[in-house]
């Protein structure tokens, strides 16, 4: 199974193909540094916080939960130990 990072990733990536727009152009409209979603793409940034996310969410024009609304993340077990 992949790992949280790894479907992050894998999630934006999905998401920039179909929207159409680069990561770049992502950045901008999310108001992110480039640098920021290249370390976050390149697994360089291990746990984005969370108003990065958030923020990234919005350059995509979707909210929180409809980002994390993938079989991907559902497949995630809570740590519960």
């Amino acid at each position: 199974m992949k790992n949280e990072q790894e479907i992050l990733v894998k999630r934006i990536e999905y998401l920039c193909e179909e929207k159409g727009i680069s990561k770049y152009k992502l950045a901008l409209k999310a108001s992110v540094p480039v640098t920021t979603l290249d370390n976050i793409m390149k697994s360089k940034t291990v746990n984005p916080g969370l108003f990065t996310v958030v923020k990234i969410c919005n350059g995509l024009g979707m909210s929180l939960a409809d980002f994390f609304d993938c079989d991907e993340f559902h497949s995630i077990e809570a740590d519960t130990e």
